[in-house]
């Protein structure tokens, strides 16, 4: 590859680090930081909580024992440790209401249960629906370079879409949205922006396990505590009056009862001939007051400046909060921990953190963003990247680490989702050092590309990656990491259970680290400007900061 030849050449100018005198991470400090993350005095760090407070103050205190200096907002001058993100936080007040009419009989609904429903992030400070009809919308995708469109201009004023979720092309794997490979149509994200552009005044997104990715437990501990937004002008442009999710079997129960088949309706859904369905005879009434005010959260910025060209920027990034306190598991424990997710993330950026700072200035400099809200939407990196603190057009690109394995290493590494770019060449040379090879994400129907913080940077250009520990470990093989994987995604994310074990070794990630820390080292001390391939959606973003770089 030509590009990749490229690169390479200019980055041989620089003084490449070899596997042999990179240097090496403490397995019992990454243990220690993970333990002290996630432990109950943390609160499971939820943004505007206490928890937040205790960490930003830890991690504020690594980076300057690390030698970094305050890469955060101006004051006065000065720069601060922090970046404020303003956010929109709304919370349900009490129990709400809600309610299902099929065949003339009205079917309570319980929060949680059947059904988990947000907190508005329109604006509204209640939400009185009575008897609002429901419309199946297929998967809700309005794709015109595809010549897909689910509406059929359907008027929703009103009215409750009802979608699948992921890709018309997840079930048979092929078709015109990339097979199983999710794209940004199938988020549910997505999926709630559309609807409300149609002017609905809810959307319900059907769970399914396969094609989410994750269990109802996940979706149910997601979205029935406090949600969070960045403050927009218009947000009813971008959500619904009711955002929410249905369990299966109630909308196979919905279909049935309006005299339709969900599986047959389904296959119909994964053609460019649907037409939306309205469910006859069914209705949804939801009522319950909304505490909404906007808040303050914080970015946690340290830097090093570059020596040479110090306006050109180097980005590691991980984000440090997690769901906070929320509804009891079978246990009874309400503290969600999230050791995982991502205390693992924050512990490797402050390692990285503690190498590049006895290390000599690089020629660029390197900033090390510990995000807020990722939990909540990845707002912390959008907001950065929408009010960055440094330039994206001299941003080299982002490396970004999200719920790393705390075991053992493995012979691989991934990152998430699918993406053709310079910056995963040259971490699949890096990592050749270490006998590592690069395996394809494993699980691209998932849509991890579009769930991790490295996207908010993504969509506007910048070269980004988040970097996923191997499956294939030295110690069992796939079986072995695989069965982790499993067990992690059912038994533990986004869930009280997600806590530090005792049992974990780290010493994958230090190894891991080796390899990303030589990736930054390396664009740290080159003159070369990473780029997306040719065919990628977001080469012109990049293209089009190309002055900036000159």
């Amino acid at each position: 590859m030509q590009r990749f030849a490229l690169t390479l050449l200019a980055l041989s100018v620089a003084t490449a680090v070899g596997a042999a005198d990179a240097p090496s991470f403490d397995p019992h400090r990454l243990s220690s930081d993970v333990k002290t993350l996630s432990s109950d005095a943390f609160q499971g760090r939820g943004p505007d909580t206490p928890g937040e407070t205790k960490t930003i103050d830890f991690v504020v205190s690594q980076f300057k024992a690390a030698g970094l200096e305050p890469g955060g907002d101006l004051k006065n001058g000065k720069r601060e440790w922090t970046q404020a993100v303003p956010l929109l936080r709304t919370e349900i007040v009490g129990t709400p209401s809600l309610s299902l009419t099929m065949a003339g009989k009205a079917q309570p609904l319980t929060q949680g249960d059947q059904i988990a429903v947000r907190a508005p992030l329109d604006g509204a400070k209640a939400v009185s629906i009575k008897d609002a009809p429901l419309v199946f919308i297929g998967y809700g995708v309005t794709a015109p370079e595809r010549h897909w469109d689910d509406f059929k201009n359907v008027d929703l004023h009103g009215k409750i879409a009802v979608v699948l979720v992921n890709d018309p092309d997840f079930e048979t794997g092929q078709g015109d949205f990339g097979g199983k490979a999710m794209t940004y149509y199938g988020r549910w994200t997505y999926k709630y922006e559309e609807a409300a552009r149609r002017g609905a005044t809810g959307i319900l997104v059907i769970h399914e396990t396969a094609p989410a990715s994750y269990g109802w437990a996940t979706v149910k501990n997601s979205n029935t505590n406090a949600m969070f937004d960045i403050v927009r002008d218009n947000p009813s442009s971008v959500h619904t009056h009711l955002e929410g999710w249905i369990q299966r079997d109630l909308a196979v129960a919905m279909f049935k009862s309006a005299g339709l088949d969900f599986e047959a309706l389904k296959k119909q859904a994964q053609t460019r001939d649907f037409k939306p369905v309205t469910l006859n005879g069914e209705s949804l009434s939801a009522s319950f007051k909304v505490d909404a005010k906007v808040i303050t959260s914080h970015n946690i910025v340290g830097r090093i400046d570059g020596s040479k060209h110090p306006d050109q920027t180097v980005i590691y990034s991980a984000h440090w909060d997690h769901l906070g306190v929320g509804a009891p598991d079978a246990k009874g424990d309400r503290i969600y921990n999230g050791a995982v997710d991502n205390g693992t993330g924050t512990a490797a950026l402050i390692e990285l953190a503690r190498a590049f700072g006895k290390g000599p200035k690089p020629d660029r400099s390197i900033v090390f963003l510990n995000v807020t809200a990722e939990e909540k939407g990845l707002l912390g990196s959008e907001y950065y990247a929408a009010k960055p603190l440094y330039p994206l057009g001299k941003t080299v690109g982002v490396i970004n680490m999200d719920a790393l394995d705390p075991h053992g290493p493995a012979r691989n590494f991934t990152i998430s989702g699918n993406a053709k770019l310079d910056l995963l060449d040259q971490l699949t040379a890096t990592a050749k050092r270490w006998d590592m090879t690069y395996s394809p994400d494993p699980r691209p129907e998932a849509g991890g590309f579009f769930r991790s913080d490295h996207f908010s940077f993504a969509k506007r250009g910048v070269p980004a990656i988040s970097f996923d520990s191997g499956d294939d470990w030295v110690d069992g093989g796939v079986a072995a990491g695989k069965k982790w994987e499993e067990e992690y995604t059912n038994d533990h994310y986004h869930q009280p259970s997600d806590e530090w074990q005792a049992s974990w070794s780290f010493t994958g990630m230090a190894r891991d680290l080796q390899v990303l820390y030589t990736l930054g080292n390396d664009l740290a001390h080159s003159n070369a400007w990473p780029n997306w391939s040719v065919d990628s959606e977001f080469r012109a973003a990049r293209d089009a900061s190309s002055a900036d770089r000159k």
